[in-house]
């Protein structure tokens, strides 16, 4: 599984940490599994479900790329690496908690919190099963602090977030880091966030899902079915009719091309939050477009992926990030729109995309503030306000 992963970093541009790979390769992942065949619990491209609610996945231990990727964010972006810190980890599968557990060393700590009883209960065994009873493990929300003032120099959050408490910020040390799978434009990253007074700077972001965050932090995300196999991901309070979708769908679709040619390494997770950051100030609603494999298949959509791409609805015409166009080893981008303004749509949506590619393909950084600051003390970029927060999207050359 190691090998595996460690190749796959390296074909994403990566470099595994070696203290990250040690922890790998020491810790049993079977013992976080029980139940499940040993070649299902060191698949690295899969998350075991360790709790459903009928369909609904409550609990899980995560896919091993991510676990690996997400730690390897925060030794990153802590100066000195992990060796020695203490770790607050939220969301409790106890693999993860393990994994800190060797890397954070003997002058270290870990504290790893669930709100969910079973899912506590479960981690105390299972860490004590693989050695690792001196974590501790706290049965609580963390939308509240665990501990008074700051005393973690990591927070590693193991959960799908669409906010940031103000309680996460305030038990990190000056200069810590917080890592979390938060949801911005309806999309999530993986973002290694550092202190910075009062507010949070991201040092790096990683595409990722993760199962949603429950208690006081949750924020369901709403979906509008537009046509057999076809949604729309709402999660900023969008209002967007059904119908209108789904009519102008049927509608002739326009392709327009960026006329750009990209190599297969090009990280378009990045051009995703661009084409966000830039739609959401033009267009009337922003969206996430997903589809069925079979709606794919036949016809009706052809998104750029289909789990997820940039859509937006403006003066009734729909247009969304196309699947991508290749020629030999390298490829184009493209959008589709439908409606009375198809072609002018696309066109646009091209010309954001043609602007990334100029610009050097720059990467986003996230600024986490206060809630309460006010407009003038925003860094320039695009604003996306939440209940705790003020989130500021801008990016800088890759």
């Amino acid at each position: 599984m190691v090998d595996q992963l460690v190749a796959d970093q390296e074909a994403k541009g990566l470099v595994m940490r070696p203290e990250v790979e040690a922890a790998l390769r020491t810790v049993p992942r079977e013992v976080f599994t029980p139940g499940v065949a040993v070649e299902e619990a060191y698949r690295g491209d899969s998350a075991v479900v360790t709790k459903r609610r009928g369909e609904e996945t409550l609990s899980s231990v995560s896919a091993p790329w991510l676990i690996a990727e997400m730690l390897g964010q925060a030794a990153d972006a802590l100066d000195g690496g992990l060796a020695g810190r203490h770790v607050l980890e939220i969301g409790s599968g106890g693999y993860n908690a393990s994994l800190l557990r060797e890397l954070v060393g003997e002058s270290g700590s870990v504290t790893t919190v669930d709100i969910d009883p079973e899912v506590t209960e479960r981690a105390v065994a299972c860490l004590t099963a693989a050695g690792y009873g001196d974590v501790t493990v706290v049965c609580a929300d963390a939308e509240q602090p665990l501990v008074p003032g700051p005393c973690f120099d990591l927070i590693i959050v193991t959960v799908g977030a669409w906010d940031i408490p103000s309680a996460w910020i305030g038990q990190l040390v000056e200069g810590g880091v917080l890592v979390v799978p938060l949801r911005t434009f309806g999309m999530t990253r993986s973002w290694a966030l550092r202190r910075d007074g009062d507010r949070l700077v991201s040092r790096s972001q990683r595409l990722c899902g993760f199962v949603a965050m429950q208690g006081a932090g949750a924020h369901d995300v709403r979906y509008v079915d537009v046509a057999d196999g076809v949604h729309l991901r709402l999660d900023e309070g969008q209002q967007v009719s059904p119908n209108l979708v789904g009519g102008l769908l049927s509608r002739p679709r326009e392709q327009a091309w960026a006329e750009v040619a990209l190599p297969p390494r090009t990280v378009l997770a990045d051009l995703d939050l661009w084409l966000a950051a830039r739609l959401a100030a033009e267009v009337d609603q922003f969206v996430v477009l997903a589809a069925q494999q079979e709606a794919v298949d036949a016809g009706v959509v052809a998104p750029a992926w289909r789990f997820g791409t940039p859509a937006a609805l403006h003066e009734g015409t729909f247009v969304y990030r196309s699947a991508l166009r290749w020629t030999d080893d390298m490829f184009d981008l493209g959008a589709c729109a439908h409606g009375p303004d198809a072609a002018g749509a696309a066109g646009r949506m091209v010309a954001h995309m043609r602007a990334w590619v100029d610009g050097g393909e720059p990467a986003p950084v996230l600024h986490v503030l206060p809630a309460r600051t006010p407009d003038g003390d925003l860094p320039a970029g695009t604003v996306l306000d939440k209940r705790h927060s003020r989130l500021v999207l801008t990016f800088t050359p890759a």
